[in-house]
């Protein structure tokens, strides 16, 4: 019996849900920050056994979208909601906000198979981890609730088993050895914007965007060069900073994580451009690679 499926994470921002990703598939696919709004595309990590095949899927954080980048943002968790076989909603030990409860309502009422994982238990007692568990027996009575930890690995396992539980038998959707759909070239945007998002504060990281511009596959080094868009000339200096110091130590982190990432030597190069307002116009959102009406 050969069981598969795709398996779609969705939750607030700020509960985890790359970590947990990550965790689950073995590899760091999801870029992780402590800011918010840290996944803007749908990331797919694939992991296959003799008998089995899950494709996760992590969805940006659910949001009251202000401009159309956020917008194209929730068409990734509505679009997770309705090719799912089985629903990982990710909620925490802390999480108070309700801005979910409508997608919470769409998953009561989407009979889709359903597992609540009640993520950060490390930081919980014993008490309150309870009172959450008959708080998400209410709100979702036919779901499965699974405390974990993402961070700590704790219960992986236990989640990893209740999943397979869960999927419906079928055929494999790709060859054993693919981890994601992504590109190389994905993955070094989402390395570049990871180190923004760590180096740069307030609206800075949410105003950049990264294109590679070039990415040569050599044997022993790949050449990369990238442009970091914002969206006002402002931007541009406190990115490049003095004497282009900050872009430099942007550059010098992102570079060695490619390299680990990649397993062999990286030449990029990055450059800073103005692209006025780029997160309210579609064309250049699509030309992200965004999904507009």
């Amino acid at each position: 019996m050969h069981k598969s499926g795709f398996v779609n994470i969705i939750g607030n921002p700020n509960v985890g849900k790359s970590t947990l990703m990550n965790a689950l598939v073995g590899e760091k696919l999801s870029i992780i920050t402590s800011k918010a709004q840290t996944t803007r595309h749908r990331i797919m990590g694939v992991v296959s056994g003799d008998d089995y095949q899950i494709v996760y899927s992590d969805t940006p954080g659910i949001l009251k979208p202000s401009y159309k980048l956020q917008e194209s943002m929730m068409k990734f968790v509505s679009g997770a909601l309705t090719d799912a076989d089985v629903i990982l909603y990710v909620t925490d030990t802390v999480e108070q906000s309700d801005r979910s409860a409508e997608i919470v309502e769409q998953i009561r009422r989407s009979g889709i198979p359903t597992i609540v994982v009640i993520n950060k238990i490390d930081l919980s007692r014993p008490d309150a981890l309870e009172a959450l568990v008959d708080k998400w027996h209410q709100t979702l009575p036919d779901a499965q609730i699974v405390p974990a930890s993402a961070k700590e690995k704790f219960n992986m396992e236990g989640l990893f088993k209740t999943i397979l539980e869960h999927l419906p038998e079928g055929p494999a959707f790709y060859p054993k050895d693919t981890l994601t759909d992504k590109t190389l070239r994905f993955f070094a945007s989402e390395i570049i914007r990871e180190k923004i998002l760590r180096f740069y504060d307030k609206e800075i990281p949410y105003c950049c965007e990264i294109e590679i511009d070039t990415y040569k596959e050599e044997e022993k080094m790949d050449r990369i060069s990238a442009t970091i868009y914002v969206s006002r000339d402002s931007q541009k200096g406190i990115v490049i900073g003095h004497k282009g110091e900050r872009l430099k130590k942007v550059g010098m982190a992102a570079r060695e994580e490619m390299e680990q990432f990649l397993g062999k030597k990286v030449f990029l190069q990055l450059f800073v451009k103005v692209n006025d307002d780029w997160r309210n116009n579609p064309r250049q959102l699509r030309r992200f690679g965004y999904e507009m009406e």
